[in-house]
């Protein structure tokens, strides 16, 4: 799949899968509920146009390991965790009012992700595992984490 077709899935593809989500669907693994995925996925952009920022936890001399897996067409598996100094153990307190804000600010965030990186395209901006990301790198990644969760949540197989 090229980042072309990465990037439509992104801006179009996820956001139709994610409008069939109902705020009482029970995931297939995981602890966050429907509501505090949108809130993760929501988050995870926010990360790459730089409004969240964390130090890379990834320690330098395996940094190579995992950006090998970022450009290989290989999927997060199930119960993939993200780093504790990140997430921690537990799913994060929700911060919107409902399941129905935090979709539509998803959504506004998928939209600032791509006006960011089109005013600026030559940016680059810290994930804490894989390290700096360009645009590119970030549609791999946001492409892999969103079918990530879209599995997670049956919204596609």
């Amino acid at each position: 799949m090229t980042i072309e077709d990465k990037a439509f899935f992104l801006s179009t593809t996820s956001l139709e899968c994610l409008n069939q989500l109902t705020a009482n669907q029970q995931p297939s693994w995981g602890k966050m509920n429907a509501h505090q995925m949108l809130e993760h996925l929501h988050d995870f952009y926010e990360v790459s146009i730089g409004k969240l920022s964390f130090a890379l936890d990834t320690p330098e001399d395996q940094l190579h390991l995992y950006r090998a897996f970022l450009y290989s067409e290989k999927s997060f598996r199930e119960n993939t965790k993200a780093p504790a100094s990140v997430l921690g153990a537990e799913p994060l307190p929700l911060k919107t009012a409902s399941f129905e804000a935090a979709s539509i600010q998803l959504k506004n965030t998928v939209i600032a992700f791509f006006d960011y990186f089109e005013s600026q395209p030559l940016r680059t901006s810290m994930h804490p595992v894989f390290g700096e990301l360009n645009f590119n790198e970030w549609i791999m990644l946001h492409h892999k984490h969103v079918l990530h969760h879209l599995r997670q949540f049956q919204l596609l197989t």
